[in-house]
């Protein structure tokens, strides 16, 4: 019996970790509405994050940096605000044109997707 509920307690654990690490973000009006503040850097180098937008939600299952951005805010994980200041931003990021780019720069910052 105590297998079982161990069994049980690591698969819980290990189908919540999953689920949290989904990249589905919603681009939010105000920053009081988001969850995240971001700032979109002009170089990879100055970015804590480089982002690849995938054109569908099944693509976006990893804390990678592949992002898909939803149409409506009770579909994403994650509800984003884009900051006219690297100062007002909780994590910078860039754009890139290549899947295989995508990365975290600093891995510290990578809790706040999760």
């Amino acid at each position: 019996m105590k297998k079982l509920i161990v069994f049980a307690g690591i698969l819980f654990f290990v189908l919540i970790s999953i689920n949290g690490m989904a990249q589905k973000v919603f681009a939010a009006d105000s920053k009081y509405d988001a969850d995240i503040k971001v700032y979109v850097a002009s170089s990879k180098y100055d970015a804590d994050l480089v982002v690849y937008k995938v054109s569908s939600k099944y693509d976006a299952d990893d804390n990678k940096g592949l992002w898909y951005f939803s149409d409506f805010k009770y579909d994403a994980d994650k509800i984003i605000w884009f900051a006219d200041s690297k100062y007002d931003a909780d994590l910078i990021i860039y754009f890139t044109d290549s899947k295989y780019n995508a990365e975290w720069r600093d891995s510290s910052k990578k809790h706040l997707l999760y």
